[in-house]
Formats: C-alpha cells, structure tokens, sequence
C-alpha cells in the first residue's frame, strides 16, 4: 500500500508491504540513475520478505523517486534525515526495524535507529563520485576540472540529465558506509563479504530490470539473518 512520512523538510510517500506488526525491513535505493534501474528488484525482494512474514517498506527520499524535492535541492545529509525520520517511525511503534540497502544506498542509513543492517554491493562514496565524473566526461569529452566545480562552485552540475548539487557531490567525497553491517555482494565482485551469489549487476543496465531468482536468494537470506538478528 502507498503511506507516507515527515521529516524535516516536508511530507514523502512510502510503499509498505506485509504485516502490521512484527520486523520491519525498510530499504534505501541507490542514488541518482541506479535508483531507477534497480526499484522494481527491491520492490521484488520486500514483496518476497511479506510472503515470508516479514514487513517491508520503501521510502522515497528527498529528491528521489516522486518527491517534490529538486534532485538539485538535495543532499547526502537530507537523506540520511530522511532515512532516518522513515525508520523512527516504526522505531517508535515498538517494532524492530532493519536497514536493506543496495549499492550507494548503503550511505543513507548510518543515522537511522535500526536493529541491523543488511547491505547488497554496497560502494563507498569515493567510488560513486568517481563513477559520476567518468559519466559526465563520456557525455561532454570537453569538459575539464570536474573538482572545481565539485569544490568551488554553487551552481548545480548536469550529470547522466540529473541536475545534481556541488555539495551532495563533496559529501560523496568522504561518505562511507556504516560499519557491521552484512554485506552480501555478486560471486564476481572481488571485495569482502558474509555471502556470496550469482547473479547480474542489474544497475549496469542501460534499463531498469528484475531478476526474481536473485530476488528470491538474497530475501531468503534477509529473512534468516533478521531471525538471527532476534535470537
């Protein structure tokens, strides 16, 4: 069902799956283009966890999904608040909520009043931030000193059509991931994790896509983990 949050900066929607009582996962999208490639997969995965008995929610934060928040009004700060302000509300219902975040999502929960988190190929903001500048010099080759105006300026940056703010791309610069989290990430990706499994990068595609098999793994996992977790 389609509910909403307040925060700070306003009122956003929120999709809730599941039961009305009991864990709550509630999961944070990666930033900017990746979002979309990856929505329908999430949404796959808290669908799965409801079928599990496992309460789900997805948030839209500032600036993504339909928030009436300019993507070039937003900041990494604000939506970590954002995050934040979606998990205290059931923090405050009593129940126990758990962080999933996929890919540069994981950089959104480390204020959030979780029980866990449970990170899929999460990024530190480095890489993100070097990927965005790969992005924006492949669409304009004539482009040059990128820093400087990630740095020094005020005036927002076009990448991949997004209108994004100098100072969200700075914070990216030294945003990392919060600490014990499980981390699960592809059987291709080289970098450490608690799990791992095959599958696809499904950001990497030029549309957005699902992969129930891999939905499927990585909800079952979650579900175990958060019995763990409550054990």
């Amino acid at each position: 069902m389609i509910d909403s949050y307040d925060w700070a900066g306003g009122r956003e929607a929120m999709m809730r799956f599941g039961p009305d009582a009991g864990p709550v996962v509630v999961a944070a999208l990666p930033l900017f283009e990746e979002a979309n490639r990856t929505r329908s997969f999430v949404v796959t995965i808290l669908r799965l966890l409801a079928a599990r008995g496992i309460a789900g929610a997805l948030p839209d934060l500032p600036g993504q999904g339909e928030s009436l928040v300019p993507t070039h009004r937003t900041s990494l700060l604000k939506l970590q608040d954002a995050f934040n302000f979606a998990c205290d509300r059931f923090d405050r219902e009593g129940r126990p909520c758990y962080a999933l975040a996929l890919r540069s999502g994981a950089l959104l929960d480390v204020l959030a009043p979780v029980a866990g988190r449970w990170h899929f190929a999460p990024i530190p903001g480095e890489k993100l931030l070097r990927e965005l500048k790969r992005t924006a010099l492949a669409a304009d080759p004539q482009r040059k000193d990128l820093d400087s105006l990630i740095f020094g300026g005020e005036a927002p940056i076009e990448i991949a059509g997004n209108l994004v703010s100098p100072a969200l791309l700075g914070e990216l610069a030294i945003a990392r991931p919060a600490p014990n989290a499980r981390i699960v990430r592809l059987a291709t990706d080289t970098a450490d994790a608690a799990l791992k499994v095959e599958g696809s990068p499904l950001w990497r595609r030029a549309e957005p896509d699902n992969d129930p098999a891999l939905a499927t793994l990585l909800a079952d996992d979650i579900a175990a983990w958060i019995r763990a977790c409550a054990s």
